[in-house]
């Protein structure tokens, strides 16, 4: 599938075939019955092609006054991964939509984050995605909305204030025009599953299959700081420092869906909460489209063939996790881990209330510029680095939100005095999602690459990865799996 243009003819074959993986990739709009649908639609009859548009997002089909069929609920489906993927104007703009920037501050502050006009911002998604910045905000207020309305016991003026509405009234006129039922109705059809322990928030995040989902939490298990993060039971809790204040999420992979329960200062923070939790867990990529490409390679083959569904962990706190990636310099990751957890006893902000074993968040780059280092156990050139990573996070020098583009951030970070190669990379591996960085210099890539009788020296496992690109990130998940 074309990321740039939608082909009819292959997107009626995937509608055709009812394949799953193309759902999040396209909308399927039917003109007669004025719905929108997934492409795996299990309706029995398959529309004539002359009644069918294929649009790129929910949103583009409800501009075009779609509803959202009541069979498929196609705005229950995984985001599509083209979105976390992009380094251009279009992907940044949407990861930054789907953080929940246009509800803060609007659209002329999304468009002030990524330096254009209102008005080029507007014409470009409007060309790309089929809608504009409102339009595409609408769409994920809606289905946030309906998220909270079917799983959890939230009045409905709460839902509204959780979803980004700004009123009542809204709410209900939105809710009613994409799906065709009040938020009465919505509830009344799905009085089920478990009621949430009170004062949190449970919810089912979507995912593609395959999902290594006990591999993603072993991965970050390994590198768990203690007092932000832990795992029990196959269960990933950590701290979550949000727009309105501080909360906790507990996620556990689930063989068709991660189950996330949330606890939240504000429920205004629950669209971002998701977002982020999504990008951590890489819940959104398509394991097709890169397991296809790194099985081309004969030495990575057999671990495809084994683990079709292993992901690249991303973030939910890019200057966390930049900050971390310093303090990994040159030592294990278990040292990297003891490190950490001294700064955040020393500088994190302490919850108001521990939630079990998570008692702080992660400290502010703001924190880390105003404290003396000194007793964190740095040797003195690191320190540097990290007052000087921290000092240009906290004055908006070094700027790395989902908005940010990657090839500016690689060279700002190269610009810091201690900052490498293999920290640049790997901070643009985690931070932002770069489904092609690649840290060659990696020590655990290199003792993979050993074992596998390949050259491991830095250069030559930056040639040999040229054959996995642009999913050369993936690789190196696969690679340090090898190792461990």
């Amino acid at each position: 599938m074309s990321v740039v243009t939608l082909d009819f003819d292959q997107c009626y074959r995937a509608t055709e075939s009812r394949d799953a993986r193309f759902d999040g990739w396209f909308i399927v709009g039917v003109r007669t019955t004025g719905v929108y649908c997934r492409p795996s639609c299990p309706s029995p009859v398959l529309p004539k092609p002359d009644n069918i548009t294929f649009l790129r997002t929910a949103a583009a089909a409800q501009l075009a006054g779609l509803r959202a069929c009541k069979r498929c609920r196609p705005d229950a489906v995984p985001g599509s991964p083209e979105w976390d993927t992009r380094a251009d104007l279009v992907g940044r703009a949407m990861r930054l939509i789907a953080d929940g920037v246009v509800d803060r501050v609007g659209v002329p502050g999304l468009a002030c984050a990524l330096a254009v006009s209102e008005r080029h911002l507007h014409r470009l998604l409007l060309e790309s995605v089929g809608a504009p910045p409102l339009a595409l905000a609408r769409a994920q207020r809606a289905q946030t909305a309906r998220v909270l309305i079917e799983t959890t016991p939230l009045s409905f003026s709460e839902i509204a204030f959780a979803a980004g509405f700004s009123s009542i009234r809204q709410f209900n006129e939105t809710i009613r025009q994409i799906f065709a039922s009040s938020p009465t109705e919505l509830r009344g059809a799905c009085r089920r599953g478990e009621r949430p322990e009170s004062g949190r928030l449970s919810l089912r995040l979507a995912l593609r299959r395959p999902y290594d989902g006990n591999g993603t939490v072993s991965w970050l298990a390994a590198r768990a700081v203690a007092g932000v993060e832990e795992v029990c039971g196959g269960v990933y809790r950590r701290v979550l420092r949000l727009p309105s204040g501080i909360g906790t999420v507990a996620v556990e992979p689930r063989d068709d869906h991660v189950r996330a329960t949330f606890r939240l200062s504000s429920v205004a923070d629950l669209g971002a909460a998701v977002h982020r939790c999504r990008r951590l867990l890489d819940l959104d990529a398509d394991p097709h489209t890169y397991a296809s490409v790194l099985a081309a390679d004969e030495v990575l083959a057999p671990f495809i063939a084994a683990n079709p569904g292993r992901r690249a962990p991303g973030t939910v706190d890019a200057a966390e996790s930049a900050i971390r990636a310093v303090l990994g310099q040159q030592v294990s990751v278990a040292a990297a881990r003891t490190v950490s957890a001294r700064l955040v006893a020393a500088h994190g902000s302490p919850l108001d209330e521990p939630d079990g074993s998570l008692t702080h968040a992660f400290p502010t780059p703001d924190a880390l510029a105003a404290a003396t280092l000194d007793g964190a156990g740095l040797p003195r050139t690191r320190r540097e680095t990290l007052d000087e990573l921290a000092r240009r996070l906290a004055g908006g020098e070094l700027w790395l939100d989902g908005g940010a583009d990657r090839d500016e951030v690689e060279r700002r970070l190269l610009e810091i005095p201690g900052v490498g190669p293999w920290t640049a990379t790997y901070i643009l591996l985690r931070a932002l999602g770069d489904p092609d960085a690649f840290p060659a210099g990696d020590l655990g890539l290199r003792r993979a690459a050993r074992k596998l009788r390949l050259p491991s020296s830095a250069a030559a496992l930056t040639a040999r990865s040229q054959r996995w690109r642009p999913w050369r990130a993936y690789a190196a998940h696969h690679l340090w799996a090898v190792d461990a």
